[in-house]
């Protein structure tokens, strides 16, 4: 039944067309196929070599409707800031038992807010970490004292993002169930964090390609013109 769904979706998006940014956000809603209220993802190919330091492109956005998911938060800190974090809504405050925990597989979290002083015991963590995306970082704003602010601009729907080897963003913007209109404004609002992060020294076209999709449904591809304002 999915197949005779996802083949109704995909004669619904011209392949050979790239979309407004404004079609594909009602786009991707009308070829939904799941039961379920799917995310909504933005792949965000770059003319970027990751391989270079100051174009390893990655940083943080908050977005203007949320991304309709409750992000789990785990804060690692020392016990002076634990009320704090708790206070501002945090899933998980500690440290050591946390550390021991992800050292044995547990990454059942979206965000990890970290203090300085701690920096030095999670540095271990980074091979389990650092694939997942959830390794504390001064530049997404995960590595801080105001472990409270941390959370609720987590929990209000900031979101981090980074460049992959392939020089490809990609980021959860939102969900099906979503109006259009704030699909466009979320997509639109990380597309102007990224593009205000273009390095000195890339060179050529910034914005290779760009693509909207929900959960299971084909990919559409959007026209880069028409998100440089």
């Amino acid at each position: 039944m999915a197949t005779k769904k996802r083949k109704v979706a995909q004669a619904k998006v011209d392949k050979n067309k790239a979309y407004t940014l404004k079609e594909a956000s009602a786009l991707v809603k009308d070829i939904n196929c799941t039961k379920f209220d799917s995310s909504v993802d933005l792949h965000i190919r770059l003319g970027v070599d990751p391989k270079k330091a100051d174009q390893a492109i990655r940083g943080s956005v908050t977005l203007p409707h949320g991304t309709g998911k409750t992000k789990r938060v785990l804060v690692l800190c020392t016990p002076d800031k634990e009320a704090a974090a708790k206070e501002a809504g945090a899933d998980f405050v500690g440290l050591d038992e946390f550390i021991t925990k992800i050292e044995g597989g547990w990454t059942d979290i979206d965000v990890i807010v970290a203090t300085p002083a701690v920096m030095p015991k999670i540095g271990k963590l980074g091979k389990i970490l650092g694939p997942r995306n959830l390794m504390p970082n001064p530049k997404t704003g995960t590595v801080t004292n105001d472990v409270a602010a941390a959370v609720n601009e987590v929990k209000g729907g900031k979101i981090t993002f980074k460049v992959d080897k392939a020089g490809i963003i990609h980021a959860s913007i939102g969900r099906v169930s979503f109006a259009t209109d704030k699909i466009e404004q979320n997509s639109q609002e990380l597309i102007n964090a990224i593009i205000k992060l273009k390095p000195a020294t890339a060179k050529g076209t910034y914005l290779k390609g760009l693509s909207m999709a929900s959960t299971m449904s084909p990919g559409i591809a959007i026209d880069t013109k028409s998100v440089q304002n």
